[in-house]
């Protein structure tokens, strides 16, 4: 399962909900007859809509609040295999050596969201580095990360 975001709250009487999700692929996701998941239930979307920072959508099942009130403050899931996305999930780049040009400069450990950016969390012998998630920097990615940093971007020992 991969999260992909969090429902925060109910909308009117008919069962709408507000899910806060900055998931990079959520237009393949938030669309109608797509499966979710929350609270280990699966979840077939009725409709989509965006609405100020919120992806609002209704769920098969759910008819009115009464029905939504319990999933508020759930975290919403997808199953992998339900989904071909277009790109690279976040979750296939975890693990992945990193490289500077040639040099070795970690693994990946996460991969964070700063506003509208994401950036790389490496880790090597207890040292962390953020690194924007931008083309940039990240020249290629197989089975590691090559990046092109400028100098001076992290510690160099």
């Amino acid at each position: 399962m991969i999260y992909i975001g969090k429902l925060v709250n109910t909308h009117g009487i008919k069962g709408e909900v507000r899910i806060i999700s900055s998931f990079k692929y959520k237009e393949e996701v938030f669309k109608k007859d797509s499966i979710i998941y929350i609270k280990n239930q699966k979840y077939k979307i009725n409709s989509y809509r965006k609405h100020k920072q919120f992806d609002m959508v209704t769920l098969e099942g759910i008819n009115d609040i009464n029905d939504a009130i319990p999933l508020k403050g759930s975290l919403v899931y997808i199953n992998r295999e339900d989904y071909n996305f277009s790109g690279l999930l976040n979750e296939d780049l975890y693990g992945k050596k990193v490289y500077d040009k040639d040099k070795y400069i970690g693994v990946l450990k996460n991969i964070r969201q700063n506003g509208n950016q994401e950036l790389l969390e490496v880790e090597k012998d207890n040292k962390k580095y953020l690194i924007p998630y931008v083309k940039e920097f990240v020249k290629s990615i197989d089975e590691d990360i090559h990046l092109n940093l400028i100098k001076g971007f992290i510690d160099e020992d």
